[in-house]
């Protein structure tokens, strides 16, 4: 446990002095993004285009986390064990790229079909059984829903206007 904090300790105060636009807290052992992090990115927060949070042990995250990097472009969450997506995720207008693949979601996000900017929705490996296509293809911007190893209702589903590469 004290090797995981010192190594968050270490990438967020590598971030904060370099400048940079990547948070990277993959593969630390967090069960939840740590509060106090917030305090301590706040100067920075508005700087970060790109945050992964691969390979950890997220439950969920909250509200906090998308209002503080409201200008995240590109967000990883591979690899965790999110159920959901709070509703907060909605406001990242700036968003071109999700990963939830191998999570635990049981339905789609909705929440992703109000970002009008995204591009890209990896929801590989998850439990989801239906996709709003209709909605889905409400967004300009996407060019492809991967949603490869869900159990996806496919007889509900009407593929013929279908305007972005879907990923069965």
């Amino acid at each position: 446990m004290a090797e995981a904090v010192a190594k968050v300790a270490r990438k967020v105060n590598e971030l904060v002095e370099s400048g940079g636009h990547h948070l990277d807290l993959s593969d630390c052992a967090l069960n939840c993004f740590p509060t106090g992090l917030y305090l301590v990115m706040s100067t920075v927060a508005d700087k970060i285009f790109s945050i992964s949070l691969a390979n950890n042990e997220l439950k969920n995250l909250s509200g906090k986390f998308f209002t503080t990097f409201e200008r995240l472009q590109e967000l990883n969450l591979e690899g965790n064990s999110l159920e959901k997506l709070p509703h907060e995720v909605c406001l990242l207008l700036n968003l071109k790229m999700i990963n939830v693949a191998r999570n635990k979601l049981v339905t789609f996000p909705d929440e992703l079909t109000k970002i009008q900017c995204i591009k890209n929705i990896n929801l590989e490996g998850n439990q989801i059984k239906d996709i709003p296509i209709e909605a889905l293809n409400h967004l300009q911007n996407l060019s492809s829903v991967n949603i490869k190893l869900n159990p996806i209702n496919k007889e509900n589903l009407n593929l013929s206007d279908v305007k972005f590469e879907l990923v069965l």
